[in-house]
């Protein structure tokens, strides 16, 4: 079977384990810091995941939501486990301005301004350096 998240990186590699990774999604200009937390074998729904890998995956969602509020201090924080397209198990963790281009909507809604909201240049290593500092201090 064909999978887009088992056969390529998805994105550029801020932080991985044996058991995810955390992707900058470099293909959404419009969107600075959008990333995907990808569980590193190919299951489905949450459910295929044992208690303990349920926490272990949120856990790394939470800690890459936090790591994008410290480094771009967004409006807002979109999380989304949708999988209809790809059905390898993944979320969205999507920093949201008031000046996006689809703000409110979701960014997969009708667009609702011509603007791009800007991320600094080092944006991923930035996004790099948070997610380490939270891996490796517990926090």
């Amino acid at each position: 079977m064909d999978c887009p998240l088992c056969d390529s990186p998805s994105g550029e590699l801020l932080w991985q384990d044996d058991f995810c990774r955390v992707v900058y999604v470099t293909d959404t200009p419009a969107y600075p810091g959008f990333c995907r937390v990808i569980l590193k074998r190919h299951a489905k729904e949450m459910t295929d995941l044992a208690p303990p890998e349920r926490s272990r995956l949120m856990m790394t969602v939470m800690k890459t939501e936090q790591a994008i509020r410290d480094t771009l201090n967004p409006d807002k924080i979109n999380l989304a486990s949708l999988g209809n397209v790809v059905p390898h198990l993944h979320w969205h963790v999507i920093p949201r301005f008031a000046d996006d281009p689809h703000f409110p909507n979701p960014i997969w809604g009708e667009r609702r301004a011509g603007a791009t909201h800007a991320g600094p240049p080092d944006l991923a290593a930035q996004l790099a350096r948070h997610l380490r500092d939270a891996f490796e201090g517990g926090r």
